[in-house]
C-alpha cells in the first residue's frame, strides 16, 4: 500500500494538486513507518531489524539493483514507445526488435556472466555491466526522429542486453556474498524486492519526467516534443544508472563467489 501510494503521487505530480501529491506521499511515508514499526515489536519478523547492519554489501546491493532497475524499465517502456510512436512499429515488429537484446541476455547469463565473476570478481562485473547499461541508454538518448534500426536501436539493444546480463547477475551474487547461510534467502528476497520497488518508483518518475519535458518542449501532439521527453527519460535512467555505479565504487566490498560473510 506505502509503494502504491507513492506511485500515485509521482505519476499524478504533473496534473493534480500539489496538496492532492502531498497528501499521498505522507500516507506512503506514514505506512512505510507503520510496517517498520510492526517488525521491530513482532517476535518474527519478515525482516529481522539488524539484518542490513551486519552486511554491508546487502546493503549497498539493494540500493545499487534499485537504481539500475530505474534504467532497465526506462529502456524497456521508452524503447517501445519510440519504436511506436516516433518509428512507426507495429506491435510485432516492435516485439521482434527486442530479440537481439533478449538472445544476448540470455546467452551471456548462461556462462560469460558467471566467468567474469569468476575472473574479475563482483564488484569489478557490476561496475562493467552497469556502465554498459548507461551507455546504452545513452544511446537511445540521441535516437532521432527519423532513425534506423540497425543505425538508431540495434546497438543501444545490444548494450544494454550485455550490460543488464552481467550487471544483475552480479549485484544478486553481492546480495548473499557477506551474509550467513541462514540469512541467504531473506538476502535473495530483499534484492528482488529492491528491484520490483525500483522498477515501479522508477518508471513513473521516469514517466513524469517525459510527460514533463514532452509538455514544456511542444505539447502531447508533437512527434518532436514526444521523441524529446522519451530523450530525457533515457538521459535520467542513464543518470540513476551512473548513481548505482558510485554507491558500488564507494560501498561495496570486492568478493568471489562462495566467500563467507
Amino acid at each position: 500500500a506505502s509503494l502504491v501510494a507513492a506511485v500515485y503521487a509521482i505519476v499524478g505530480a504533473a496534473t493534480n494538486p500539489p496538496a492532492v501529491s502531498g497528501i499521498l506521499l505522507l500516507l506512503s511515508a506514514g505506512l512505510m513507518a507503520s510496517f517498520l514499526v510492526v517488525e521491530r515489536r513482532s517476535k518474527a519478523p519478515l525482516v529481522p531489524p539488524g539484518v542490513f547492519a551486519r552486511s554491508r554489501n546487502l546493503t549497498v546491493s539493494n540500493v545499487v539493483m534499485a537504481l539500475a532497475v530505474v534504467g532497465m524499465v526506462g529502456w524497456f517502456f521508452f524503447s517501445a514507445l519510440y519504436l511506436q510512436r516516433v518509428l512507426g512499429y507495429d506491435s510485432l515488429g516492435t516485439g521482434l526488435a527486442y530479440l537481439p537484446a533478449t538472445i544476448a541476455l540470455g546467452v551471456i547469463s548462461q556462462g560469460p556472466a558467471a566467468r567474469a565473476v569468476n575472473r574479475f570478481g563482483i564488484k569489478p562485473t557490476i561496475i562493467g555491466g552497469l556502465g554498459l547499461m548507461a551507455l546504452g541508454l545513452l544511446l537511445f538518448a540521441r535516437a532521432p526522429v527519423g532513425g534506423s534500426f540497425l543505425i538508431d536501436v540495434l546497438p543501444g539493444m545490444l548494450v544494454l542486453g550485455v550490460g543488464a546480463a552481467f550487471g544483475f547477475m552480479a549485484v544478486i551474487l553481492a546480495s548473499t556474498s557477506g551474509v550467513p547461510e541462514n540469512e541467504a534467502g531473506l538476502a535473495s528476497g530483499l534484492v528482488n524486492t529492491s528491484q520490483q520497488m525500483g522498477g515501479a518508483l522508477g518508471l513513473a518518475a521516469l514517466a513524469a519526467v517525459a510527460a514533463a519535458y514532452t509538455a514544456l518542449i511542444a505539447g502531447p501532439g508533437t512527434v518532436d516534443a514526444l521523441n524529446a521527453g522519451y530523450h530525457a527519460a533515457f538521459l535520467t535512467g542513464a543518470g540513476c544508472v551512473l548513481l548505482g555505479i558510485l554507491f558500488a565504487v564507494v560501498g561495496l566490498k570486492d568478493v568471489r563467489p562462495g566467500d563467507g560473510p
